[in-house]
Parts: structure tokens; sequence; C-alpha cells
């Protein structure tokens, strides 16, 4: 018997790619050639190129013990809130007078979320967001998705951060916006504004009353040092007396990146809008995952809050940044011996886990692999064929790598991978 097509509410639907980064990794796990090199997805790796979990962090595990599975306030749990705070904050008087709300997310990207709902659920009238050009590949999916219309600041030229034509844009941003600010680590360039360069940008962000919005993601690892890390937030928040909301997350800084533990932050001109912005983070809380996860957040807890612990946790920070630098130095010096045509000093000019190498897509492509005439699209839906004979270096299409995936084991084979392709593929 016969029976008529049947008639979907999903035929309008188009598939969406897989997310780029994540893509990078999946192809990676793929390829079955043991000389591979995985320079995509931010997680740090040791000097083995083994996943680390901190000596802090199991510190933190053995204290906390059995603690039982039961549900956390919608809001999180106080301990973490209060430290995580105080690790920002410390300092202020926004701190000291009670004027920052804050709510447990799931890690930065669960923060920004918050942040960007809140700011509608407040009536902030906030319209516009801007973003840097490049950034994280997900500030414009989230805020765009939220409603806001999302426009872009050019932010990197030629190995360095793009200061004139940053603030030339950023003066003539539209009434009832707000700016997402990298506090320290730009991603994916690396690039920071130097102190004075941070006193401009908020001068201009203080005068035509943009909201500002740090992304904090790297608070400690970028330099080793949380307090050196955190002073553009501080400056803000302190000398200028400015309204903001901090995003942070402990996923790269405490290695917690499957526990999703990060915290939302709201600092107001008083504590009566502390509270009111305090349960309205709670009521966007309770619209979406309706509670947050408490296993990271008391392994978090007792780092932060533990002075033995805490005291630890610093030099794990030393130790993690400073692998880091290590190796830009590392790959910088392999490039130089190479000869390997162009200028590579922005690679130890540049910050944070990240490097942005600015090589072009065909070039990263070439290091890779060789494809059988298909995109990385037509695999996707199609599950077209291809082959990795190349190198075998995995990065993403912006040309941007971890750092923290190259060791004593690889840095010399990527930097020969990344003289040839630069040597013998067209950067156009």
């Amino acid at each position: 018997m016969d029976f008529p097509k049947q008639v979907s509410i999903f035929d309008n639907a188009v598939l969406i790619p897989t997310d780029s980064i994540f893509d990078v990794t999946r192809r990676y796990l793929a390829d079955e050639t043991p000389d591979k090199v995985n320079l995509g997805q931010g997680t740090y790796r040791d000097e083995n190129g083994k996943p680390w979990i901190l000596p802090s962090v199991r510190m933190a595990k053995a204290s906390i013990g059995e603690c039982g599975h039961e549900y956390l306030p919608i809001s999180g749990l106080k301990a973490f809130r209060d430290e995580a705070a105080k690790l920002a904050f410390r300092g202020t008087r926004a701190l000291d007078e009670d004027r920052i709300a804050t709510c447990q997310s799931l890690s930065g990207t669960g923060a920004l979320l918050l942040a960007g709902m809140a700011l509608k659920k407040a009536d902030s009238g906030i319209t516009t967001i801007y973003i840097t050009d490049p950034t994280w590949s997900n500030h414009s999916l989230m805020f765009s998705s939220l409603g806001y219309e999302v426009k872009t600041i050019p932010y990197y030229k030629q190995g360095r951060f793009d200061f004139d034509n940053y603030m030339s844009v950023l003066r003539t941003a539209d009434a009832n916006s707000a700016v997402v600010l990298h506090a320290c680590a730009h991603n994916p360039t690396g690039c920071d504004p130097s102190r004075e360069q941070w006193k401009e940008i908020a001068s201009v962000i203080q005068e035509r009353r943009i909201f500002p919005i740090f992304d904090s993601a790297y608070l400690g690892f970028n330099s080793g040092s949380v307090n050196e890390d955190a002073w553009a937030i501080r400056y803000f928040v302190e000398d200028l007396g400015l309204e903001a909301s901090v995003c942070l997350s402990f996923a790269k800084s405490m290695g917690l990146y499957g526990e999703r533990i990060g915290l939302v932050t709201f600092v107001t001109a008083s504590v009566k809008i502390a509270c009111t912005m305090g349960s309205i983070l709670e009521n966007m809380q309770r619209a979406t995952v309706s509670n947050p996860p408490a296993y990271g957040a008391r392994i978090a807890a007792a780092v932060l809050g533990t002075p033995a612990i805490a005291e630890q946790w610093a030099k794990d920070l030393i130790t993690m940044s400073s692998r880091i630098k290590s190796m830009r130095q590392k790959l910088y010096s392999e490039l130089t011996s190479l000869q390997t045509p162009g200028d590579w000093s922005h690679l130890i000019k540049q910050t944070g886990m990240f490097g942005y190498t600015g090589i072009s897509p065909a070039q990263v492509a070439y290091l890779e692999g060789e494809y059988l005439h298909v995109s990385r699209y037509e695999h996707f839906v199609h599950g077209a064929n291809y082959v990795t004979d190349k190198h075998h270096v995995y990065m993403a299409e912006t040309s941007r790598i971890s750092i923290a995936g190259l060791n004593e084991g690889n840095v010399t084979y990527f930097a020969r991978a990344l003289d040839d392709a630069v040597r013998n593929v067209t950067s156009a």
C-alpha cells in the first residue's frame, strides 16, 4: 500500500555546518597518523602533550571528599560566588560596599549568555553589542541569537593591536550600546592594549556611556598573576567608578573544562541596584538551566578559599603561563633559524594561550593535508572522503593556533611544516 509523502514541519530547515573549532578536533582524532599535531581547541597541555590536572585542583578534590548530589541554589554556590568575586574585584569599593551582583554560570559562555539576557530583562535600552574583529567565534552567534544587533570594531593589523582604527570606530559607537572587552589574552590574536591604551579606551566608553562587558576567561593564566591580568577590570570599576558586567571562567585557569564553572557579575551604582540585578540574574538562570552544577563550584571554591590550596594554585598559574611563554620563544627561534620568510616577532609579542600566525586559509589547509577536491562543508554534508597526507597539523582556518598544544616534541616539526607552507603556498 502506498502512503502519501509525509510533510514535515522541518522541510524548510537548513543544515548548519558543525562548529569550526570543534571540527578541527574531530578531524584530528579521525587522523590515524601518529605524527600529527593539534593546535586547534584551547585546552592546556603539559610538556608531554598530555592533559594536566593542576596540583591545586587535586588538593581541592581531596579536601571536599564526599559532597553529596543535592541541587545548588539557582544562583549557585555562595562560597564560590563570594571567592570568585574577591578574586576579580579585590581592593575595590564596589566589593567592599556590596555593589556587585553575582550568579554562577556554565563557564564563560554561560556567563556571557546570562549577561546578555539580564541586560534585556533589566530594560537597559541596550540594542547593539560591539565585538572585536577578529574575536572568539561564539560572541557574534550568542549575542545575535539574543536579538542584539552585533557590530564589529577593527582590532588586528600587521601583527599588532590596531589601536587607531579601534578607537576611531569606538568614538562613533551607537547610543544604547555595549562593548565586549577581553580583560587579557585577547582571543584569538593574543594582542592586548597597553595600560595607557586601556585608559584611552575607558575614557571613550565613559564619555559615550557605552556599557562594558568584560570577557575574562584567562585571569592569572595569561601572565601568571591574577592582579596583573585583572588590571583593566579594576581600573574601570574602581578608578573610574563605572558600572560593568564581568564574565569569569575557570576552565583555563583551573583546567576545569568539563565542569563548566564560571561566574557572571554586574558592578552597579548602589546596593539596591545590585540586589535587583541579582534577582534578574537568578530569574534568567531559572529560565535556562535552572540550577548550575555543583562539583566544579566546590572545587573552585576550595581552591580560592583555602589558603594552602590558593598558594599552590598561584604556583600552578606560573607553571602554565611560563610553559606557554617558552613555547612562543621556541617557535620564534625555530622560524628564525629556518629563515622562514616574513617577520614572526608578533608570536613573542602576543600573550596568552593563542597565537595568531597570520597565514592564509590556503596555507592552513596545506598544513593539514590535501583534500580530494571537496570542501569541509561537502565532507560534513555528504560524507565525502578526504586524505591528509601532508603535515597533519590541525588548526583554525583563521590561522589561530593554541600555543599550549606545542611542546619540545613537536615544536620543531610544526616550525618546519609552517616554513614549508609559507614558502610553497601563496598567501593570497
